[in-house]
């Protein structure tokens, strides 16, 4: 039994050093930093979508901006897609699970605005919709997936592939990289906060 958490937290280590050694992928947080910063600066809402596990996280995320990351400051427009189970169920009962997401990017965003997805796939149909939906209605996409991108890769503004195909792993790493995010947001927005 130990051997198996041994190797759970070992893998889990693998990736974010992955991630620590790619100079290219550290770039594009900074850039994400720097683009959110921008976009809460200009009066605009940072959106995020997600299925299952990613949509927990989606929230989550969604929360480190809307409520408080380490300071005390003014909540920033973030949340996450999914909170509205009323509509979620109509949409996907009246239409299809596929437009949870993409109606309201019609209905919700203005460009300028910022979408963040989660799929650890990058295949999951409601994400690419949103994502389709998000790029003529001018909103910025960011994608956090698994290594190879899937089908949101194409559709990203920024992408942050994570280098695995191990679904927990690639979750894991995505809260780490929205933590930094969020934090350095804060930072930029509100000062310093550690």
């Amino acid at each position: 039994m130990k051997s198996i958490i041994q190797d759970c937290i070992s893998r889990s280590i693998a990736v974010k050093q992955q991630i620590l050694a790619d100079d290219a992928f550290l770039a594009r947080i900074q850039e994400a930093v720097d683009m959110i910063t921008r976009a809460f600066e200009a009066g605009r809402k940072v959106w995020f979508c997600g299925n299952g596990g990613s949509a927990a996280d989606a929230q989550h995320l969604a929360a480190e901006f809307s409520g408080r990351f380490y300071l005390n400051r003014k909540a920033l427009p973030a949340e996450a897609f999914h909170c509205n189970t009323s509509y979620l169920t109509a949409v996907a009962n009246d239409y299809h699970f596929d437009d949870i997401y993409s109606r309201l990017i019609e209905g919700l965003t203005y460009p300028g605005d910022i979408l963040i997805g989660l799929s650890t796939s990058g295949n999951s149909r409601n994400i690419i919709k949103a994502f389709e939906s998000a790029r003529a209605a001018e909103v910025v996409t960011i994608g956090l997936t698994g290594e190879s991108g899937g089908a949101i890769k194409a559709l990203s503004d920024i992408l942050f592939n994570v280098p695995a195909t191990d679904t927990p792993r690639i979750q894991e790493s995505h809260i780490l990289i929205g933590h930094i995010i969020c934090q350095l947001v804060e930072e930029n927005i509100f000062g310093q906060g550690r």
